[in-house]
């Protein structure tokens, strides 16, 4: 059907220069480590007539990536306001600009012989990732039907899981991982970006910011027609009036209003706790360990970066297998089975590593591992987390909610990029257990305290937390009087 098209075609515009930017520029950086560490070298040579120390070209390099979680910290925080001002679409095209300006500073950064520009360039990128990260599930959640929702907002986490394996087929030395092309490699980032600006004006803005934001009513009614075609929109035009009504006088809120909001108490405790598990629980880190893994396996050295290939597209294909069935499923019993497996892997694969060197097949149960690790972390965590602030959030409060998630996913991120290696020092083969741990506490708490959210409208899912806010202020005054005085009559 048309409207299904229009909704789809919404889908890959938003995403390919979203969050496929995310995962994209992650995995590009990886392959030319090497090559921009002796272009640091060379440089600082030709200006000074004296080579770098070692550990200044770790430390050079370490700046390089560090900043990326900054950038994307930064994004993270003008996320909000952002789509609050421009709106939602318009602040996934804006954002375009600041890839832009990263792929011009690192595409010519050997041509000016600066190495300075290629850390201001992934400044740059990460800005963008974190902008994209909070507004584009915002703005397709917001845009899908509620039947469609957790699918629709699910695709975040399969353009992210996209962009990570295209990143690391563009840095094969047979593509673009050469010494020679290392520059066009990073600058490849243009390429989405510009697809989401020839592509995304066409399609129409968030019909909830432009009702219950804006208040234009008649151009809500015409993004609705184009999203959905001509079917009766009379349900979900009354649903969002009924939030609009709800929401009427507010102003969106600040991120420190929501800490100081009893209203919003659980579902703010729900997205810190699910968004920090996503960085704490050590799926970027099973990456870490992936090439050393393959290695002990007997996998040749020149072969192992396509085995790694292999790692991203596990997490492709469950992000994908996730989306179709979020709506049948739900989102606790994929959270919930996801960091339960996880922390079942977990224990394994340190037995496995521990192992390794007295068994002989225990390197191929680590490979097991590393695989069902990202599956399991595909299958749930990945995509639902990112889904469930557009839900458990009123209109008011989404872009604060946003910005807190994305603020505390990429520190987090900094977190544990900066401790792994320390914790791999001190733990050696046991190193696995803060994740272990991690995993266990978030599947508890998904069990015991988080309400489902499939199939239910906006305002039906405030109404259940709001219960839970304020159940412990009902109980604190149980007292009544008795029951027999009733009246003073005789």
């Amino acid at each position: 059907q048309l409207q299904n098209k229009i909704l789809i075609l919404t889908v890959c515009a938003a995403g390919i220069g979203g969050t496929f930017q995310y995962g994209y520029n992650i995995s590009i950086i990886n392959a030319p480590t090497s090559h921009i560490q002796r272009f640091m070298n060379e440089t600082w040579l030709e200006r000074t007539g004296a080579p770098l120390d070692g550990n200044v070209i770790l430390l050079l390099w370490s700046f390089t990536v560090s900043a990326y979680p900054l950038g994307g910290l930064t994004g993270a925080i003008a996320a909000g306001p952002m789509a609050i001002v421009l709106g939602r679409k318009t602040s996934l095209l804006f954002n375009n600009m600041f890839v832009i300006i990263a792929a011009v500073l690192s595409g010519f950064s050997r041509m000016a012989k600066s190495f300075e520009m290629i850390i201001v360039s992934r400044f740059f990128t990460g800005l963008n990732a974190g902008i994209s990260m909070n507004v584009q599930p915002m703005y397709l959640a917001e845009s899908a039907p509620k039947k469609l929702r957790g699918a629709v907002a699910l695709t975040s986490a399969s353009f992210t899981a996209l962009g990570l394996v295209l990143g690391q087929v563009v840095g094969l030395r047979e593509l673009l991982g050469a010494e020679n092309s290392w520059p066009l490699l990073l600058a490849s980032n243009v390429v989405p970006a510009l697809i989401q600006l020839v592509a995304l004006p066409w399609f129409p803005e968030s019909p909830r910011y432009l009702l219950i934001d804006r208040g234009d009513k008649d151009s809500c009614v015409c993004a609705l027609q184009k999203l959905r075609g001509h079917c009766d929109l009379s349900a979900e035009l009354e649903e969002m009036l009924a939030e609009q009504a709800a929401t009427e006088g507010q102003r969106a809120k600040k991120p420190w209003e929501l800490f100081q909001n009893r209203a919003v108490r659980w579902q703010l405790l729900s997205i810190v706790v699910l968004s920090s598990a996503m960085q704490l629980c050590g799926n970027d880190s099973m990456y870490f360990y992936a090439a050393y893994v393959f290695q002990e396996a007997g996998i040749p050295q020149e072969k192992i970066p396509y085995v790694v290939i292999g790692t991203g597209s596990c997490e492709l294909i469950t992000s994908v297998t996730c989306n179709m069935i979020i709506d049948y499923a739900g989102r606790r019993p994929l959270l919930l089975g996801g960091y339960s497996f996880m922390a079942g892997w977990a224990i394994v694969f340190m037995v496995a590593l521990s192992q390794q060197a007295r068994v002989s097949w225990m390197p191929y149960l680590s490979m097991v591992c590393i695989f069902a690790y990202i599956l399991s972390f595909g299958i749930g965590p990945a995509g639902v987390t990112g889904v469930l602030p557009t839900e458990v959030f009123d209109q008011m409060s989404r872009p604060a909610a946003y910005m807190i998630c994305g603020s505390l996913l990429w520190f987090n991120l900094f977190l544990v990029g900066t401790a792994f290696p320390f914790i791999v020092k001190s733990l050696a083969h046991f190193c696995y257990v803060p994740f272990f741990l991690v995993c266990i506490c978030t599947a508890l708490y998904v069990g015991f305290f988080l309400p489902e959210t499939k199939g239910k409208s906006f305002l039906e899912i405030s109404e259940e937390f709001k219960k839970r806010n304020f159940k412990t202020h009902t109980r604190a005054f149980p007292y009544k009087g008795p029951e027999e005085i009733k009246s003073t009559v005789l």
